[in-house]
């Protein structure tokens, strides 16, 4: 059934394609989070395996809403992880397993997230006429900036 939403149709794919790589980011940014929850080692473990385990669980619920708002947009949303490495702008690198290591690495992700997020803003209401989706990234990037404080906050 068609998407009748106000958007056309090339609009709500050119948003669709930038949320899909913000997906992207969301799953591989979740995965290093919890890599970091799962491996994380030194005097101050349990109070770091507990701090990573609520951020990733912050990042699940981000990786589904954008999902549904893909759908919501009349498109698919990726889910292979073939996909997701294609369309992320992350890379992942091998690091030892202290928790200031996983906290540069994790912090740094989200501020590339939250540049994305930020450029894109504008674009979706101006361009593509999806004020709903700019607000919706709007609130997105104020999550990734919470969290980025939080991470930032162990660096001092």
């Amino acid at each position: 059934m068609e998407t009748n939403i106000g958007i056309i149709q090339k609009n709500r794919l050119a948003v669709s394609t930038a949320l899909s790589k913000l997906l992207a980011d969301e799953f591989i940014l979740y995965t290093k989070t919890r890599n970091a929850h799962w491996n994380v080692e030194g005097s101050d473990f349990h109070a770091m395996h507990l701090f990573f385990e609520s951020q990733y669980e912050q990042l699940d619920e981000i990786m589904d809403s954008v999902a549904e708002r893909i759908r919501a947009l009349g498109h698919y949303a990726p889910a292979t992880l073939k996909a997701y490495l294609k369309l992320t702008h992350l890379s992942e690198s091998e690091n030892k397993n202290g928790s200031l290591d996983f906290i540069k690495e994790l912090l740094a992700d989200h501020e590339s997230i939250i540049e994305f997020i930020r450029g894109n803003i504008n674009p979706f209401t101006d361009t593509y006429k999806d004020a709903g989706t700019s607000d919706y990234i709007t609130g997105l990037m104020e999550t990734h900036e919470k969290m980025a404080w939080m991470l930032r906050a162990h660096l001092v």
